[in-house]
């Protein structure tokens, strides 16, 4: 009895489907043709120029970077100190960072010089009356090696929400919409109000704003969807490869979604023959993938079908469950059993 009720849902069920289905997909059952001049494996086109949006990360190296005057010294940064006259044993020589308190120590028994808020020529004539009490008639030559704020300018910045990179004590710059070039010059520009001539590289590190989606539909038990950065070389089985192949439940019905140019709700929709590419080395239909774009993969309707019948059919298979129990209870229960039961002769 119940496999009569499955089937013959079932058949009804599939009849409205296969009906009802000619305007519900994209993409017909037959093998499409390739879309006349657009890019694809063996003829790739090149994309504009990378623009910056959240949350791209920027890489940023300090080129030319020198502080205006005049320039006080601060607590991370470093000198280059040279003193001549100093024993072999005991030379200063080299690389001395300004410490935490805006000192600097000199080593070899020379103690230590308070240089914080003073600029380059105060401290080399400090340094030369400071070492005058250990040394005759010492030479010193002082000059900035690098500023603690050219740390926070280096290294890879985070676009954030608003935009804009933080480049630590010198404030924020926007670079949202600005190609690489562009977004070198806003920051140059801006470091010019600390830096004499500033001169940066800067290059996109993470790129996480242009993206393309590999959506599989689930045969009604719901859809997936893939999220994965574009690079510029993606094909549609490369897409494929991301997400390790088609499903079990997916057919080989796949298409790619695309906006049309205005993006004024004239979509486009581009057919992949798959069996043509995986089988046939075909490249017509294995699209480039623009930023963007929907790879659609198609579910497998027979599945889907089962799917949705055995959605329909679980509540009336559990109440036919049930009822049957319970007839079942009642016809042990009823008749001999409750006028006594059974054959009232047999001994134990």
């Amino acid at each position: 009895m119940q496999c009569r009720i499955k089937l013959i849902a079932w058949m009804l069920v599939a009849g409205a489907t296969f009906w009802g289905s000619g305007c519900a997909h994209l993409v017909s059952e037959g093998v499409p043709g390739p879309v006349v001049g657009t890019p694809r494996e063996l003829q790739k086109a090149v994309l504009p120029a990378y623009t910056i949006e959240p949350p791209d990360v920027l890489m940023i190296d300090t080129v030319h970077l020198v502080p205006k005057a005049p320039y006080h010294l601060r607590a991370l940064d470093s000198l280059a100190i040279q003193v001549k006259g100093t024993p072999a044993e005991s030379p200063i020589s080299g690389i001395y960072p300004v410490q935490p308190g805006g000192i600097v120590d000199v080593g070899h028994g020379y103690g230590s010089l308070k240089v914080a808020g003073k600029t380059v020529d105060e401290v080399e004539q400090d340094l030369e009356r400071h070492l005058a009490e250990y040394l005759r008639n010492p030479e010193v030559s002082v000059s900035l090696a690098e500023m603690a704020s050219q740390q926070q300018i280096a290294g890879e910045h985070l676009v954030g929400p608003d935009g804009t990179v933080t480049l630590g004590s010198y404030g924020s710059v926007s670079v949202i919409g600005m190609t690489v070039v562009e977004a070198k010059a806003a920051v140059e520009k801006h470091l010019t109000a600390w830096i004499e001539k500033p001169e940066i590289s800067l290059d996109v590190f993470g790129y996480n704003s242009k993206v393309y989606y590999v959506v599989t539909q689930g045969a009604g038990m719901g859809d997936g969807v893939f999220r994965f950065p574009v690079t510029g070389n993606e094909t549609v089985l490369d897409a494929i490869s991301q997400i390790n192949g088609l499903e079990q439940v997916s057919s080989k019905r796949i298409w790619i979604a695309r906006a049309g140019p205005d993006c004024n709700g004239c979509d486009q929709v581009f057919p992949v023959d798959w069996d043509a590419i995986t089988q046939r080395g075909n490249v017509q239909t294995n699209y480039q993938i623009l930023p963007g774009d929907r790879v659609y993969v198609a579910e497998d309707r027979l599945i889907a079908l089962d799917n949705s019948l055995s959605k329909i059919l679980a509540p009336l298979e559990r109440v036919i469950g049930f009822t049957l129990l319970g007839t079942g209870a009642v016809s042990r229960l009823s008749g001999p059993v409750l006028r006594g039961g059974g054959n009232r002769g047999n001994t134990f």
